[in-house]
């Protein structure tokens, strides 16, 4: 349960300009979409990737760390790691299960295999797009446990795009596919509360010694 008196509480620091900046943003957050990537080498492109779920309203983003690790670079992911749920895991296998059970299809993307093309990918549900490593691209594992497969329709030499772009040309056209064709593609109202409150606390110097301080008070109370 999300504590409403604390979000009534933290809003109070918030101007209203910026109280109503998250209502707008919210109200084009999905959890319909979301974002994995597979041990990416370059920890720039893992930040981009955040970054453009962000522009795109994608809130959930999951990054799984194998060989390599992927501390967000600031200046390219531009805070958009305060806007967007990042979560991390040290398996591929992890993080299959874990949104396999929160009901998603796992859709691979890779140029390769008999993948369905951008534009004739059609909704079933919940979706979870894989993005690989630049050079390999994805494991064995995803391609084998994958739902679906999906390609970005290319014409030149080079079959392949940096998977920062990649990301960005399948989140514009799904996202706005999605919010044409499904109509409980926004965020639950539990899920735009929680979202909203962590954002508070993001927006808040020593937003998390404030809350420490605001519960201490409430038990004196």
């Amino acid at each position: 349960m999300i504590d409403l008196k604390l979000l009534n509480y933290l809003e109070e620091f918030l101007t209203e300009e910026r109280k109503e900046r998250f209502a707008k943003v919210l109200a084009n957050r999905t959890n319909q979409i979301t974002v994995a990537v597979e041990d990416v080498y370059q920890m720039h492109n893992a930040s981009a990737v955040i970054r453009t779920c962000d522009v795109f309203g994608v809130q959930e983003a999951h990054i799984i760390e194998l060989r390599n690790s992927n501390e967000l670079d600031d200046e390219i992911a531009m805070g958009s790691q305060k806007w967007v749920n990042v979560h991390k895991y040290n398996s591929t296998t992890t993080c299959i299960d874990t949104l396999k059970n929160k009901g998603y299809k796992i859709i691979a993307t890779t140029p390769h295999n008999d993948s369905c093309l951008l534009d004739d990918f059609e909704f079933d549900g919940k979706t979870a797009l894989f993005f690989g490593t630049e050079k390999t691209g994805l494991s064995d594992e995803v391609l084998e446990k994958a739902d679906g497969y999906l390609k970005i329709p290319m014409v030149g030499f080079t079959e392949s795009l940096n998977i920062s772009v990649s990301t960005a040309i399948l989140l514009q056209s799904l996202t706005t596919k999605l919010k044409k064709e499904t109509l409980n593609w926004e965020l639950s109202t539990d899920e735009k509360l929680a979202t909203r409150l962590q954002w508070v606390k993001n927006s808040i110097k020593s937003g998390e010694e404030i809350v420490a301080r605001y519960y201490e008070d409430e038990k004196i109370i």
